[in-house]
């Protein structure tokens, strides 16, 4: 026998259908409704409220092989399948994270055909791989974050079955797995949630409408999505999850969700036995989110940090529009590799306010915050979703790379960015609705028309071919100039592991020089500095010390190190010679 279970508190009468068959349902206590029938793998299912005769999907739903639309099937995972039980997991700090869509880091887009590149991983340097969100949405193709069947796996993808073998085979590699989470709006089609209670408010965010965290009804809601987390977490064997958007989660009561949600992964994490990590996107520059809770703060493990991205990205290649404009001089590099937030307390013209604040850098390690070259959001939010690679040079990318995977703050690679990948990342959905089809690729438009971009060079999101053009091309991982970059990140992540001053996470050990007129840069760590030249002439950079890796030949001065335009040297104090990545 199989309890079903659903909250429905408003309604009169609910029934389970199940394989054509109607039960009756009893209703017990804070809104719930349940019924005890007998129901094998694989049944078919759905709930019918009061006389409404469409039969609609579980909110729980493990898995909706005919999409989000259709009924529901039951679904166990065979736990025979797992061969991870010695897996301990991984912390946190030490880790180098990689982002991934699963629908494009293949030809075939599925998690069988992702397992056939986790060597690559491994080669690489890469802990930990972080998917991008997997959960149900409408339609075959999504960035997914219009996921509506938050408890259900893509079935495009592979379905449940698929992201079980994937971890598996993530964790017999040593590589971690951390999902994206959205738990502050749902996708505009297939979301049914509001038949059964109060899910939503009348609030609006930039995607669609609130969830409801302390109106009449959220102790449901708020179950609702810490039940959500923990499966992933429990039954899916992850290891971390990425919250999008935290700052869209409207939550006025004394606990927040975020606080309510560390409390309950730490305590399955004891009786797991392994580190389970808790990372944010937030727009806030907020340090409560990673604050310890003992010292008052929220105690997430980590949170991306944009204003990491947006300093190095500026510096090296120059851009300054919308929210770059306060970004670019090396002196804010400086503030934002040594401090962590840019912004911390200062103005913000973009948002025409004081924004965000300064961080305890006793209190807080580097390695809480992401350091990043790109990720999805700053490709595939640009007209056309055209990566560095399209505009800079190779020894542009190789700066950032050295910047970014050798700083104190924990790294992150986006999927194809170690070779320079030059398909695009471009904005992608295969909404069913006509209606909202038309809307989604209206609205993108016109956001990018306000920028002064020609509507015909925008892609069309629900167009086949820009899915299919943001698909990775592996062969292109063995020509030139990918294979040079390639050696380079390989390189820069093997000296990030091997030397003990980067894996010192104290921002307060971290120290900077530059000249803003020659563009020269140097990130010091211990005995070790990264010389960085951002301008296209070689430079004399006052610094000495034996080549442990470099982009192009870094030959000695006697004031220094002569370094060529767009290129980086690591130096340790002393003689001798190391590795030059060469054309």
């Amino acid at each position: 026998m199989r309890q079903f279970r659903v909250w429905a508190p408003e309604a009169g009468a609910v029934r389970l259908q199940l394989d054509g068959v109607e039960h009756p349902m009893r209703r017990n206590g804070g809104g719930n409704w349940s019924v005890r029938v007998e129901a094998g793998q694989g049944a078919r299912y759905g709930f019918l409220i009061d006389d409404d005769p469409m039969v609609l999907p579980d909110p729980r739903s493990a898995r909706q092989p005919d999409g989000v639309h259709e009924t529901s099937a039951v679904h166990d995972l065979d736990e025979t399948v797992w061969t991870d039980r010695n897996w301990t997991g991984r912390p946190l700090a030490g880790s180098v994270f990689y982002e991934l869509h699963i629908g494009t880091f293949t030809p075939e887009g599925t998690f069988d055909a992702a397992i056939e590149h986790l060597d690559h991983l491994v080669t690489l340097g890469v802990t930990t791989v972080e998917l991008m969100p997997v959960n149900a949405f409408d339609g075959t193709h999504n960035w997914g974050y219009d996921g509506v069947g938050w408890y259900a796996v893509q079935e495009s993808y592979g379905g449940p079955d698929g992201l079980q073998r994937f971890v598996d085979a993530c964790h017999a590699r040593g590589l971690a797995v951390c999902l994206d989470v959205v738990y502050n709006h749902l996708g505009p089609c297939g979301n049914y949630l509001p038949r059964f209670g109060p899910y939503l408010t009348a609030g609006r965010n930039t995607w669609g409408q609130s969830l409801n965290l302390d109106g009449p009804g959220s102790d449901a809601v708020r179950a609702y999505i810490i039940d959500n987390a923990l499966r992933w977490l429990r039954e899916f064997h992850l290891d971390a999850l990425r919250i999008d958007a935290v700052h869209a989660l409207v939550d006025r009561t004394a606990t927040h969700l975020l606080d309510e949600l560390v409390v309950e992964t730490t305590a399955l994490a004891a009786h797991l036995g392994r580190p389970l990590s808790l990372i944010a996107e937030s727009d806030l520059n907020d340090p409560r989110l990673i604050t310890p809770r003992a010292a008052g703060g929220y105690g997430l493990t980590g949170q991306w940090n944009d204003d990491l991205h947006h300093a190095v990205h500026t510096a090296v290649s120059g851009e300054r529009q919308g929210y770059y404009a306060d970004f670019g001089s090396l002196a804010c590099l400086t503030q934002t590799l040594t401090h962590g937030f840019f912004h911390a307390g200062t103005y913000s013209s973009f948002r025409g306010r004081t924004h965000g604040a300064p961080l305890r850098r006793d209190l807080i390690p580097g390695s809480a915050l992401f350091g990043y070259t790109c990720n999805h959001d700053q490709i595939g939010n640009r007209a056309i979703g055209d990566r560095p690679s399209a505009y800079l040079t190779p020894g542009q990318l190789a700066v950032k790379a050295a910047l970014v995977l050798l700083s104190a703050s924990t790294p992150m690679l986006f999927m194809g960015e170690e070779w320079g990948a030059r398909t695009p990342f471009q904005f992608f959905t295969s909404h069913t609705d006509p209606v909202v089809a038309a809307a989604t690729a209206a609205g993108r438009r016109a956001e990018f028309a306000e920028h002064g971009w020609s509507s015909d060079e925008v892609p069309d999101p629900q167009d086949p071919d820009t899915f299919t053009r943001s698909k990775l091309d592996w062969t292109e991982v063995g020509r030139e100039p990918h294979a040079r970059l390639l050696a380079c990140y390989r390189g820069l992540l093997a000296l990030r592991k091997s030397r003990p001053e980067f894996a010192d996470p104290w921002l307060e050990r971290v120290w900077a020089d530059y000249d803003e007129a020659q563009r020269w840069f140097i990130l010091r760590r211990g005995r070790i500095s990264v010389v960085c030249n951002l301008a296209e002439d070689e430079v004399v950079i006052p610094v000495h010390g034996r080549v442990l890796l470099a982009w192009s030949p870094a030959t000695e001065s006697g004031a220094g190190t002569l370094i060529s335009g767009h290129s980086f040297a690591v130096l340790e104090e002393g003689d001798g010679a190391g590795t030059v990545v060469t054309e």
